[in-house]
């Protein structure tokens, strides 16, 4: 009988203690498509492994304007007077989540891991999308070391010394960069997606299967994962002691209450994270109205648009929610939504005023208006490439971007001889030939609006557009071989440069960040002149003329820099929304015992 009563006892204590754990349940509105750092190009795999890995510095969750502070650095990095020679000391004492690699031992990390990483991107066997970005950064040696991979089609030579890439001693790490690069300390030693550190034993454990095997040092690693279904991370059992430090400015007083809240607690404050994959709009509200998912936030499943006008008329919380205890906050997002151009295709491609003339008649065909008010149900008009809260951005910049005149379209479209020639209601290419624009969708809800939107816009100029659906991760792979004609994403800032948005034109970036394999000469003079010089009024300058090379050729058509709406539960508390990082999930906190009382 003892026995027994003891056994009950001890299933009480297990359910007590399953109850305490503390669950953030999410959901991407879009499937992930690796989990290796090396190889992601998707918002959404590397929401997930910006929460596995970790770079030297990171960014103050609660400081607005922006705030550099250390994460695995010792210290604030140190550079040359020319900006061309950087130096960090990694904190001593951090380690690797344990994992089977290890073979049973703890692994410490040092600085040689960070370099590990990035020539793991240059790697010519992982066909890395962030090579261009990495090499473009100037790394003394590193292209170098790429190069002759590739010329004597052998392995790339992790072993051999570069001087761009070095450890004097085992926490520091050296870099060297053959130009100046004076916003280094934000765009070399942030970014835990892309940046964080990588232990070479896991990588050469693995082999193929590293994709599903993230092994960093972060709050949190990865339970289990079903693809395109479900993700589950769970708190890393062997964190470091790292407590809630965030600093908001003194006049912030939302800022201040969350800091004094939260001040000194352990992260990560939540156990585990869920994130399910739940691609149209209607299950994901009723997810999230059935307390199933509990946030509809930035970089995961934002709220539907669909539903924003019921969540939110007027861009206040409607009253039944407010009722229920949820949260609702709108803000305009460091991104913006387009449409790009092949610059490639034999239609829409090509730099001969017919070809430039086309992508501006489409540009100027599309009415930004209707996407802001009945699709994206708020935002404001883009004028350029480059996004809110970053360097460069001008609100008072104008251009044919933004505008809207049909007519002026089809004045173009006649001027250079794009005219129905066969009497069926169509135009045709100059040379008689029929024209149609193909563009690449996805089969889910809110992709068919803009779908129909665009439709009806080309339909008014007497363009015949046909869609190609197919799932987003294929439609991303596709548009980076260049084998997409014309197709619709959107961009978030990484960082707060606005040199990174116009990476999307930037010619040795094609199969990476630059989707419409633009070529331009003067252009490609202005970005790399903008990389190696101060902030200031030359810098402003090269922005300006960057702006309007991307207007005047048109392979990007920007449409709007998105408002859009955090939702949460009554008992999710800390949230804030990021605007350049993507790290936030353990700094925040559950409260289980409200969740209960608003539920019943």
């Amino acid at each position: 009988m003892r026995s027994l009563v003891c056994l009950c006892l001890a299933l009480v204590a297990l359910a007590a203690q399953a109850d305490e754990r503390k669950v953030l349940r999410l959901a991407f509105a879009r499937a992930e498509t690796t989990l290796d750092p090396a190889r992601i190009v998707d918002l959404y795999s590397r929401v997930i492994t910006a929460h596995i890995f970790e770079a030297p510095l990171t960014y103050d969750h609660l400081a607005r304007p922006f705030k550099l502070r250390l994460q695995t650095a010792e210290s604030m990095p140190e550079h040359s007077a020319d900006y061309r020679v950087w130096t960090i000391r990694i904190k001593p004492g951090i380690y690797f989540a344990d994992d089977p690699a290890f073979k049973g031992k703890r692994r410490e990390l040092v600085a040689a891991d960070y370099v590990y990483q990035l020539k793991r991107i240059v790697d010519p066997r992982n066909k890395s999308p962030l090579v261009a970005g990495v090499l473009e950064t100037k790394y003394a040696g590193l292209a170098a070391l790429r190069d002759d991979a590739i010329r004597n089609n052998k392995p790339l030579d992790y072993d051999k010394p570069i001087a761009g890439l070095s450890t004097p001693e085992r926490y520091t790490l050296r870099i060297e960069l053959e130009e100046p690069r004076p916003r280094f300390a934000e765009d070399g030693f942030t970014g835990s997606d892309i940046l964080g550190a990588v232990a070479r034993e896991v990588v050469e454990f693995y082999g193929d299967q590293i994709d599903a095997h993230p092994v960093g040092t972060g709050p949190y690693r990865l339970k289990s994962w079903r693809r395109s279904s479900e993700i589950v991370l769970e708190r890393n059992p062997g964190y470091r002691e790292r407590t809630y430090d965030a600093e908001p400015a003194p006049g912030d007083a939302a800022g201040q209450a969350i800091a004094a809240k939260f001040r000194g607690r352990r992260l990560p404050m939540i156990d585990e994270v869920r994130v399910a994959i739940i691609e149209q709009s209607q299950p994901m509200w009723l997810s999230f109205l059935n307390a199933e998912v509990d946030a509809l936030v930035t970089n995961a499943g934002r709220v539907p648009p669909d539903f924003l006008a019921l969540a939110m008329p007027g861009g206040k919380l409607a009253p039944y929610l407010a009722k229920r205890g949820i949260q609702g906050i709108r803000n305009l997002n460091p991104d913006s939504g387009l449409a790009y151009f092949n610059m490639d295709d034999p239609v829409v491609g090509g730099y001969t005023p017919e070809k430039v003339a086309l992508r501006r008649a489409i540009a100027l065909a599309y009415d930004v208006d209707v996407e802001i008010r009945n699709i994206r149900r708020g935002g404001i008009h883009a004028q350029s490439p480059v996004v809110p809260h970053t360097i460069g951005y001008d609100p008072r910049f104008k251009s044919e971007m933004g505008d809207y005149d049909p007519a002026r379209a089809r004045a173009l479209l006649d001027l250079y001889g794009y005219v129905d020639r066969n009497g069926d209601g169509w135009r045709d290419l100059p040379d008689g030939r029929p024209l149609t624009i193909e563009m690449a969708s996805q089969p889910d809800d809110l992709t068919r609006k803009f779908d129909e939107l665009w439709k009806k816009n080309l339909a008014a100029i007497g363009v015949r557009i046909v869609f190609k659906p197919a799932q987003w991760p294929e439609n991303l792979k596709a548009a980076r071989a260049g084998k997409l004609q014309f197709w619709q994403v959107g961009r978030s800032a990484a960082g707060s440069d606005g040199q990174g948005a116009l990476a999307e034109l930037h010619s040795q970036q094609i199969g990476s960040q630059n989707l419409a394999r633009f070529r331009n000469a003067e252009f490609d003079r202005i970005y790399e002149r903008m990389r190696v010089i101060p902030d200031g009024p030359e810098r402003d300058a090269l922005f300006l003329k960057a702006k309007e090379i991307a207007v005047a050729y048109m392979p990007y058509k920007h449409t709007a820099h998105r408002m859009e709406a955090d939702m949460l539960h009554g008992w999710v508390e800390g949230y804030r929304r990021p605007l350049f990082w993507l790290e936030w999930w353990h700094m925040v906190d559950v409260d289980n015992a409200r969740r209960a009382a608003l539920l019943n």
